[in-house]
C-alpha cells in the first residue's frame, strides 16, 4: 500500500490532518480547562468576600453566637467542604466543624506556606494566589481559598476588643469547595471533545479520500490502463474518455498522436522493405 500512489498520497494527508486536528483539540481543551479553573477560583474568592462582609458586623460586635451560626449555615451548603476562621497564631476560633475549634493550623501546610515561607509573613495575596487544590481525608478534591481578615479602623477602635493599629492581619478565613461537580464537567467536556475529534477526523479524511479518488486517482487509473493497453501491442487503442482533467487529457492526446505517428512510420518502413524485396 505504501508503495502505490494511493498510499503515498493518502497516508501523509491522513497523518497531517490527524495531527493538526488532535493538536488543535488539545490546545482548545487546555484553554477551556484553564478558563474554567480560573472562573472557579474567582467564584470561590467572591464567596469568601461575601462571607467576610456578612460576618463583619458580628465580628465588630464580638457576637460569637451570630458568627458561629453564619459559619455553620454556610458549611451546611451543598459543595462546601469546610469553613473556618483562625487567628494570627493559627488557632481555629470558629469552624463549621466543631471538632476543629482550638486546633493549631500547620503553617507548613499547603495554603499557609505561601505566606509563611519567609521570616516575615506575607500580608497580601492576589486572587489566584489565595487558591489551592488538594485532597481531603476522604480522598475528595477540594478547592480552598485563604482570605486574610485585615485590621480596619473600626476593628482597632472598637470598644469590645481593641487591636493595635500596627497589626495588619487579625485572622484568616479558610473556605473549601468540592471540585466534584467541576471535575465531572471537565470530564464530560473531555469526552465530548474526543468524540468531536474522531468525528472530524472521519469526515475530513473520508472527504479528502473521496475527492482525491474522484478527481485524481480514477483519472490516473484511466491513463494507466490506456498506456498498459498500448504496451500490450494494442497500437490502435483509442484515448481515454474526454472527461479527464485538462493536464491528463493533454498527456493522453499527445501520447495518442505520438503513437499514430509511430504507427505511420512503421507502415512506411514496411512498405519500403516490401518494395526492396520485389526489386530483388
Amino acid at each position: 500500500m505504501f508503495t502505490s500512489l494511493v498510499g503515498k498520497a493518502l497516508v501523509p494527508v491522513g497523518v497531517a490532518v490527524t495531527g493538526f486536528v488532535v493538536v488543535c483539540c488539545l490546545l482548545l481543551y487546555s484553554v477551556i480547562k484553564e478558563d474554567v479553573n480560573r472562573d472557579s477560583v474567582l467564584h470561590a474568592t467572591n464567596l469568601a468576600d461575601i462571607i467576610l462582609k456578612s460576618t463583619r458586623h458580628a465580628m465588630l460586635k464580638s457576637d460569637r453566637e451570630t458568627l458561629n451560626n453564619i459559619i455553620r449555615n454556610i458549611g451546611e451548603q451543598n459543595g462546601v467542604e469546610h469553613v473556618r476562621i483562625f487567628n494570627k497564631k493559627g488557632v481555629v476560633n470558629i469552624s463549621a466543624k466543631p471538632g476543629e475549634i482550638n486546633h493549631q493550623v500547620d503553617k507548613k501546610a499547603e495554603g499557609c506556606i505561601s505566606c509563611h515561607s519567609g521570616d516575615v509573613p506575607v500580608t497580601s495575596l492576589g486572587r489566584m494566589e489565595q487558591a489551592r487544590t488538594f485532597k481531603n481525608g476522604n480522598g475528595n478534591k477540594v478547592l480552598a481559598i485563604t482570605a486574610p481578615i485585615y485590621n480596619e479602623p473600626e476593628c482597632s477602635n472598637a470598644a469590645c476588643h481593641v487591636h493595635p493599629p500596627a497589626q495588619k492581619i487579625l485572622g484568616t478565613l479558610d473556605i473549601g469547595l468540592s471540585r466534584e461537580a467541576l471535575d465531572k464537567s471537565l470530564a464530560a467536556l473531555r469526552t465530548q471533545m474526543i468524540l468531536f475529534t474522531l468525528m472530524t477526523l472521519m469526515l475530513t479524511v473520508g472527504g479528502v479520500t473521496a475527492l482525491l479518488r474522484r478527481n485524481v486517482f480514477l483519472p490516473i487509473q484511466a491513463v494507466r490502463d490506456y498506456i498498459c493497453r498500448i504496451s500490450d501491442k494494442d497500437n490502435q487503442a483509442a484515448p481515454p474518455p474526454t472527461h479527464l482533467p485538462q493536464d491528463l487529457d493533454r498527456i493522453t492526446k499527445c501520447f495518442y498522436n505520438l503513437m499514430q505517428k509511430h504507427n505511420k512510420t512503421e507502415r512506411e518502413l514496411d512498405e519500403a522493405r516490401k518494395g526492396v524485396v520485389r526489386q530483388e
